[in-house]
């Protein structure tokens, strides 16, 4: 079992920054895959970002290509999404997400195609609001 604890977000005016930060915890033993998705009101949730183990391979949505950047630190346990140039349709709860990544496992979908389905493990939520 993983659990995974998010945190950072807030109210930020259009233009701005945030960074949301992710801790798993748990059985994080064998390799694990992590993403950040998002949900705005009304709609399904979405991929936002996905990294491998080694945090060498990172897929963006094309919403967000060249405004976020995922990235882990290891050591410290800890996966981030720096945003930047955020926009009033960037709102949404944001979610972390892992799934396992030992032998067997997807990665290409973990790094092409990611959809909620393939991540096993979820976090509470962090909101993040853009808006003026």
């Amino acid at each position: 079992q993983v659990r995974l604890t998010e945190s950072g977000g807030g109210s930020v005016q259009p233009g701005g920054s945030l960074t949301l930060s992710c801790v798993p915890s748990g059985d994080t033993g064998n390799q694990i895959y992590m993403a950040w998705f998002r949900q705005r009101a009304g709609k399904e949730r979405e991929v936002v970002a996905t990294i491998s183990p080694g945090g060498t391979i990172p897929y963006y949505a094309d919403s967000v290509k060249g405004r976020f950047t995922i990235s882990r630190h290891n050591s410290k346990n800890t996966v981030f999404l720096q945003m930047k140039s955020l926009k009033p349709e960037d709102t949404a709860m944001y979610y972390c997400a892992a799934a396992p990544a030992g032998e067997g496992s997807n990665w290409y979908n973990y790094s092409q195609r990611p959809t909620v389905a393939d991540f096993t493990y979820w976090g509470q939520g962090t909101q993040v609001t853009v808006s003026s």
